[in-house]
């Protein structure tokens, strides 16, 4: 039975892709799934549509980043720290502390779309890298200055 994918399927095809497979993996598996449609004129029209529809909200989100992005270039925040003599924090300034420091200034970000290699433990100026989307990435000025 012939079938187009809805979906990449890793053993199957990209998606798009029409190809052969046997009717009670298509009828049992694939179709109920929602992975593919079979392989007529109609179900083509169905998923360019869909296909269209995903990309519509795709570039939305994209667009959105971008956005949000160029006003977190422009961010910059202080974290006042204790710090011993030699500039080593007592604590450290994580994910969290970040994400509340932006929430002070009106910018609500979730945590997961920081990137923070480790715990920030001296005193000093760091940019960090917050990705919004795959293909957009922002950077914001975090200022760790002795309390």
């Amino acid at each position: 039975m012939k079938v187009i994918l809805t979906q990449d399927i890793p053993s199957l095809g990209k998606k798009t892709e029409a190809v052969e497979v046997k009717p009670g993996y298509a009828r049992n598996y694939l179709i109920p799934q929602g992975k593919a449609l079979p392989a007529n004129q109609n179900s083509l029209k169905q998923l360019q549509i869909k296909i269209r529809k995903e990309e519509l909200q795709l570039s939305r989100k994209k667009q959105e980043a971008e956005e949000l992005a160029k006003k977190l270039n422009e961010l910059s925040c202080t974290a006042t720290v204790q710090a011993g003599e030699d500039d080593k924090l007592y604590g450290s300034v994580s994910i969290p502390d970040i994400v509340k420091l932006m929430g002070e200034q009106g910018v609500d970000i979730d945590k997961n779309k920081i990137i923070l290699e480790e715990p920030i433990k001296a005193l000093g100026v760091y940019n960090i890298p917050i990705r919004l989307h795959p293909e957009v990435e922002a950077t914001i000025k975090l200022w760790v200055v002795r309390q």
